[in-house]
């Protein structure tokens, strides 16, 4: 029998002052069976980073069809497309010829650089890529924050990112790469 996706209620409140955005979300998050709880967060910051009311979390890893995130006009075309991790450069060329903007968050440091410097050259042809880096100095901080229901505050301000909740904080560099 197949394992089931454990499912989230994320109350999200984001003051992003690089993009003056200011915004309350209630979200509903699936964890995939194989996915980790900081990879989980990982997508909740990437949602922060490009949040808007037309922003969806996709089925992700359910299918390799669809990003972990997309945006979408009113008439259906592909305005947005967010992966997680490091996708490779097949996936990403697609991702490029169907959506208008396509962004890569990476994270995991070493694995992240590692992937980086064999695909830099590849992914500088693609003028719609961007590629962000997140860093945080301990990356099972941001496992803490999971529970079945979070309130969870994001301030993002001069390229860092304060993730909190209740007295508990982390803080999050990112890293423009490209783009």
């Amino acid at each position: 029998m197949a394992l089931g996706a454990t499912i989230f209620k994320v109350i999200l409140q984001i003051s992003d002052l690089d993009r003056q955005y200011y915004g309350n979300h209630t979200l509903t998050i699936a964890l995939h069976p194989s996915e980790t709880e900081t990879r989980m967060i990982i997508r909740l910051l990437a949602f922060a980073l490009h949040a808007n009311e037309s922003l969806l979390f996709t089925r992700g890893l359910s299918s390799v069809e669809e990003p972990d995130l997309w945006q979408k006009s009113l008439t259906g075309e592909l305005e947005l497309w967010i992966d997680l991790g490091q996708p490779d450069g097949r996936r990403l060329r697609q991702a490029c010829g169907r959506a208008r903007r396509v962004v890569v968050v990476t994270y995991g440091d070493r694995a992240a650089e590692a992937w980086w410097q064999k695909g830099q050259a590849e992914l500088a042809r693609l003028k719609n890529l961007t590629v962000i880096n997140l860093s945080v100095k301990d990356q099972n901080a941001l496992a803490a924050f999971v529970n079945r229901t979070m309130e969870l505050q994001i301030t993002i301000d001069d390229g860092h990112i304060w993730m909190t909740a209740n007295d508990h904080t982390v803080e999050i560099t990112q890293s423009r790469w490209q783009g």
